[in-house]
């Protein structure tokens, strides 16, 4: 099989624009994940209407980001306590 194959394609909106997701996830993640950016967006848009999509866009990723970077954070240090907890 070639990776064009492996892949699958799901059409979202995402702040009201329409969107062509491709990847090896299944069409449901995709749509889940595509309905969790829409929704930050919304927020975001929301509390600054002045704003451009493309600025949202950014604000939105870099929220998405600390998300991230807060769970990494948060799940290094579960693995440190776990880690300390099992070599005892």
């Amino acid at each position: 099989m070639t990776q064009t194959e492996l892949k699958n394609r799901v059409h979202v909106k995402i702040y009201g624009e329409e969107h062509t997701m491709r990847g090896p996830a299944s069409p449901d993640y995709m749509k889940r994940v595509a309905h969790y950016v829409d929704e930050k967006m919304k927020q975001i848009g929301q509390s600054n209407s002045r704003l451009g999509i493309s600025k949202i866009a950014v604000l939105t990723a870099i929220n998405l980001a600390d998300e991230l970077f807060l769970l990494r954070k948060e799940l290094q240090e579960l693995e440190t306590i776990l880690d300390q907890k099992t070599k005892r």
